[in-house]
């Protein structure tokens, strides 16, 4: 298989009006407009349409909703990836699904394992069972959703099954401290990239989030680091500089071998 030499992200670090869906998918779409080109992967944060919700009966779409279809719109007119997660309604649970819309093939989802306790979210949301790893162009990219990153069982390497790890957010200011540190640990530890993309501004509880959205070479490098404002930023990941540091220091031949159950 043909791998792609260099990986295009475009990272949306944004405000996310709460419960206001129409807003939101607006907002990004004049945003970038004149940003995306075939074949990136545009990276939104978690629960792009709604803020982070805990009122689900309120936010939540069906596989048909209006959100997927503007995702699948824009992935089409673009030549693009789109990728974030929302809240999804399937029978009687909901799940904080994190969407990967190609503009041809199939949709892809990974349903966000580690559900936020302090927020209730356990409560509220129902927790995926399965570890999703997309492959695209040849990268293989793991998808994660926020408290999924203080985890690193789950999100540690398995044999070396994925290159870049790929993680949405509404993390708040208050623990960017942690948010920071476990970026760069997840990175270093399973020898891969990291794109995290986090949201900026205040919602309607008052939670202020720092934005920090960054992406992280495998040494624990940043490509690029996005501070308390909104930005768009492309960053180009190069597979060759991943694969000749693995051969130059592969550590991951001495991993625990293990099995998530």
């Amino acid at each position: 298989m043909n791998i792609l030499a260099k990986l295009d992200l475009l990272i949306v670090q944004m405000k996310i009006f709460w419960h206001d869906a129409k807003a939101n998918c607006e907002q990004i779409e004049t945003r970038l407009a004149d940003k995306i080109t075939p074949g990136m992967i545009v990276i939104l944060p978690e629960m792009f349409n709604s803020g982070f919700s805990m009122q689900p009966d309120k936010v939540a779409e069906s596989m048909r909703g209006d959100t997927l279809s503007w995702m699948q719109k824009m992935a089409r007119q673009h030549q693009c990836v789109m990728l974030g997660s929302l809240a999804i309604r399937e029978g009687k649970n909901c799940y904080n699904r994190m969407i990967w819309m190609p503009a041809e093939g199939e949709m892809v989802y990974y349903d966000k394992k580690h559900l936020f306790r302090l927020a209730g979210e356990h409560e509220r949301y129902a927790e995926g069972e399965q570890r999703v790893i997309v492959n695209y162009q040849g990268w293989r990219i793991l998808l994660q959703v926020c408290y999924d990153l203080r985890f690193p069982v789950w999100c540690r390497q398995q044999q070396m099954d994925y290159d870049a790890m790929i993680l949405v957010a509404n993390w708040p200011d208050t623990r960017a401290q942690a948010w920071n540190a476990l970026i760069r640990a997840r990175a270093i530890e399973n020898q891969c990239y990291v794109a995290a993309v986090n949201r900026v501004g205040a919602d309607a509880r008052d939670l202020v989030y720092a934005g920090d959205s960054q992406v992280v070479d495998f040494l624990g490098d940043f490509l690029c680091h996005l501070e308390d404002k909104e930005r768009v930023k492309r960053v180009s990941l190069d597979y060759s500089a991943l694969q000749k540091s693995r051969n130059e220091l592969p550590f991951y031949q001495d991993a625990d071998k293990f099995e998530l159950i």
